[in-house]
């Protein structure tokens, strides 16, 4: 039986609160694809040649959270997580010290931190990224909630692979 709870995108909300209302629908839908496995299968990568993981995936949206809210609407001067210059796609790399429960805890604290950041800023907030041009708070929202549609199809068919789970 699921725990986590999926709140329903609402239908007749403003902008903003339909944005957010789809994003925490989406961190939702990861979590609940991850419900329920053990270690193991958080680490299994079930559709050769691939070698994407759902822990791989839950650890790659930790960095996403983290970028896009913290780095470049907020502009924290902060390294990422697990990848580096040396590692580009770190947090698909996967050590035998790499505890779930780690890395759902800092997935979790980096959705609560992106939150924060987003709080009071108009949706038509502009932020420059140096290496890329001027952002707004609405391009970050569509954006993050596209990232999580894409990589919720990649858990979607890890999970059945897995072990059969298929569902929304």
């Amino acid at each position: 039986m699921a725990t986590t709870e999926r709140p329903d995108p609402p239908r007749t909300a403003d902008e903003r609160t339909s944005l957010e209302g789809w994003l925490d629908f989406h961190r939702a839908t990861l979590a609940l694809k991850c419900e329920g496995l053990d270690d193991k299968r958080l680490r299994e990568a079930s559709a050769p040649p691939s070698g994407l993981t759902l822990l791989g995936l839950v650890r790659h949206m930790a960095e996403v959270e983290r970028s896009w809210f913290r780095r470049v609407l907020d502009q924290q001067d902060i390294g990422p997580i697990w990848y580096s210059d040396e590692d580009p796609d770190g947090e698909f790399h996967l050590t035998d010290e790499d505890a779930p429960e780690a890395a759902f805890a800092i997935w979790r604290e980096e959705i609560a931190k992106a939150d924060r950041a987003a709080a009071g800023r108009s949706l038509d907030d502009v932020v420059s990224r140096p290496d890329r041009g001027d952002y707004n708070l609405r391009w970050i929202y569509l954006h993050m909630i596209e990232e999580y549609a894409r990589h919720n199809g990649h858990a979607d068919l890890i999970r059945e692979r897995i072990d059969g789970a298929t569902g929304d």
